[in-house]
């Protein structure tokens, strides 16, 4: 090891134990002097630490946003996904009742009727009719929906995780490509609510059978309608989500992170309820299109819009446009607050998993 040049005079200082014994002074002195060249020594400019770069980043991350992998998003939207449908489907079944008008024989103007004609017509067993078909659309549906749209949030915010704007368009993104896997499942759910045991045996009963009469169009017979619906819907929850969300943080900030389920499940059933009453309209109109012949339901010529309302105001009024309100409020407000807590929790499992597993690989 080199000599620091203040320490070379006492290089070749001849010096015994029995000298520091005998002279204290000169022991401390001689102290002071070394402590101080070594001092003096590290303090050099030529010994400071070289500043890093402005994209240097000491932590280990998985990736850059929320520590997670795409995978991991698909795992936690589907789980989100599963548990919210099944939780709630027995209300979504009373909504689909609902608002399936025409000659159909359960045909109903309110919950009490809806709840009613469900327990005479089939039991208890009514209220599941369909949630095979909701097994098999809403986990692959929801894996695709919160990937899509991790992906397109991360692309579009530019760092800001407070761009509402960037969560509105990014949610906009994510329904589009899962209606597209949840539409034709959705269909048959629905149609399984609406028809007896005698209609369809199954889920597969269900698809053989439309497929035989009316062909694989008719499966996607309200995507486009499904899509007009979801778009504002999933723009209105996504504001208010990410507003409400913000404000709730802000009344308690020191206890947030204690709360967060809390503020997650509130946040996220202010924005389902609010999005599922704007858009209850276009819901009617999918339901419509998605049950058309069934139990005597209407059919109609084409797909649009404008066909299926022209239907529905002449029979029931503008009012027939509204009908199922209630219970798709109290659908997606629970729903939304389960979906989101969810997610979030499962999102919470994989980053400290990948914490744990960077903590034990890393040295």
């Amino acid at each position: 090891m080199a000599i620091t040049p203040l320490l070379k005079p006492l290089k070749n200082l001849k010096y015994s134990n029995s000298s520091f014994q005998k002279n204290p002074i000169f022991s401390n002195s001689l102290f002071l002097m070394a402590t101080e060249a070594t001092t003096t020594k590290f303090q050099n400019s030529d010994f400071r630490p070289v500043p890093q770069p402005p994209d240097f980043h000491p932590e280990m991350t998985v990736s850059p946003h929320d520590g997670l992998h795409f995978w991991q998003f698909m795992i936690a939207g589907s789980i989100a996904g599963c548990v919210e449908h099944m939780a709630m489907f027995p209300v979504d079944t009373v909504k689909t009742h609902m608002q399936a008008l025409g000659s159909c024989p359960i045909k109903s103007v309110g919950v009490r009727h809806a709840l009613r004609s469900i327990l005479k017509s089939e039991g208890l067993p009514g209220f599941y009719r369909g949630i095979g078909a909701m097994g098999l659309g809403a986990g692959p549906a929801h894996a695709v929906y919160f990937s899509v749209y991790e992906v397109c949030k991360k692309y579009f915010s530019g760092g800001n995780p407070n761009n509402s704007a960037a969560h509105a368009v990014s949610g906009v993104f994510a329904t589009v490509a899962s209606d597209a896997v949840f539409t034709p499942m959705d269909m048959v759910k629905q149609r399984l609510q609406l028809g007896n045991s005698a209609a369809y045996r199954g889920v597969f009963d269900c698809v053989k059978k439309v497929l035989k009469k009316e062909g694989i169009g008719a499966f996607y017979a309200s995507y486009r309608t499904t899509v007009l619906m979801n778009a504002p819907f999933t723009a209105v929850h996504f504001v208010i989500y990410e507003a409400a969300k913000k404000g709730l943080i802000e009344i308690s900030p020191e206890s947030a992170s204690d709360e967060r389920v809390i503020v997650h499940a509130t946040a996220g059933a202010l924005a389902g309820a609010s999005a599922a009453f704007v858009t209850t309209p276009l819901d009617v109109v999918k339901t419509q299109l998605q049950c058309q012949g069934v139990c005597g339901c209407d059919r109609f010529k084409s797909g649009s819009i404008r066909d299926v309302i022209k239907t529905i105001v002449p029979k029931d009024g503008y009012k027939g446009l509204m009908r199922g309100w209630i219970p798709r409020m109290l659908f997606h407000a629970p729903a939304a607050a389960i979906c989101w807590s969810t997610y979030e929790a499962a999102k919470t499992f994989f980053q400290e998993l990948n914490a744990s597993t960077e903590s034990g690989t890393v040295t």
